[in-house]
């Protein structure tokens, strides 16, 4: 079995995590991509584990944007003046916010690369933004600008890891082709954005149907994860979200919190160094479904 290594070399005593609170500061009301998500969740792990350090991201900037994106998109969202869609508003100083959550990804995989273990704890999420399309809650493609940042640092191949429940469209859309990256996708078709359903080149999607019985899901994401650290990744990036939880309201999944634990396990026994950026996950138990799988990646 892939798994079957031994005990990861990388993984360091300390935890790392990337987290402004500031990015708590916009709201849509009714929107699913709530503040609450990571407002309850940042406290939850600092009570728990205290030994974990915290840092503040800096804001990723126009170079290391422009690696996954057009001029033309960073102005759009620099100088946005209305909704991008009904999914994905305008809100106050989103430049702002969107930068930090870029540039948390981009320092969770620098650390990663030094050694050790990061978790991106921001909003908003990522990975549904194309190059020049801001969609699906998401305003900057946060894993490919962190992936094509550690390509332009060192780093000679990246893999990246999609559990999320929706399709990573955005980050197939920018990575895919290029040989240095390999990317897999497990989330629930058909779904928003209605994309995933076959694979090419770089690009290994596994979609799922709805209510997928979770022992088929977790067998298909551990196939998924084998696949991937057969490319010998420097780094996998994990576009780390909840929404495939039996009781997330936006999806028809069946994942249990055993599950996300048990993707967590996976991870502690893999020699390669691993970033975590958060996606999705909007169910009341975020936060017991992130610590679940931090734990058990740290235990």
């Amino acid at each position: 079995m892939v798994f079957e290594y031994a005990p990861y070399r990388y993984l360091a005593t300390l935890m790392t995590i990337f987290y402004d609170p500031r990015c708590l500061q916009y709201f849509s009301p009714g929107h699913p991509e709530r503040p609450e998500r990571i407002g309850r969740t940042a406290p939850l792990l600092k009570d728990r584990h205290p030994e974990w350090e915290w840092q503040r991201p800096r804001a990723a900037t126009d170079d290391e944007l422009l690696r996954a994106h057009s001029r033309q998109h960073i102005e759009r969202v620099v100088h946005a003046r209305e909704d991008f869609d009904l999914d994905t508003p305008l809100y106050p100083k989103l430049e702002t916010y969107a930068r930090h959550s870029a540039g948390g990804a981009i320092e969770a995989a620098r650390a990663a690369l030094r050694g050790e273990s990061a978790f991106s704890l921001m909003r908003p999420p990522g990975h549904h933004a194309t190059r020049d399309r801001a969609m699906g809650f998401c305003y900057f493609s946060n894993i490919a600008v962190a992936a094509l940042d550690v390509l332009q640092n060192g780093a000679e191949r990246v893999a990246i890891w999609d559990f999320d429940g929706h399709h990573g469209n955005g980050t197939e859309a920018i990575v895919a082709h290029n040989r240095r990256i390999q990317f897999a996708s497990i989330h629930q078709f058909p779904a928003y954005p209605g994309t995933g359903a076959k694979s090419f080149a770089n690009i290994d999607n596994y979609p799922a149907a709805p209510f997928t019985p979770r022992n088929e899901h977790v067998h298909v994401a551990k196939h998924s994860l084998e696949k991937l650290v057969t490319f010998k990744p420097d780094l996998l990036l994990i576009s780390t979200g909840f929404d495939a939880y039996v009781r997330d309201p936006l999806l028809q999944m069946t994942l249990e919190r055993e599950d996300f634990a048990k993707f967590g396990e996976w991870l502690r026994n893999i020699d390669i160094p691993v970033a975590v950026i958060l996606e999705g996950g909007y169910s009341d138990e975020l936060p017991e479904l992130i610590d679940s799988f931090l734990t058990a990646w740290q235990s």
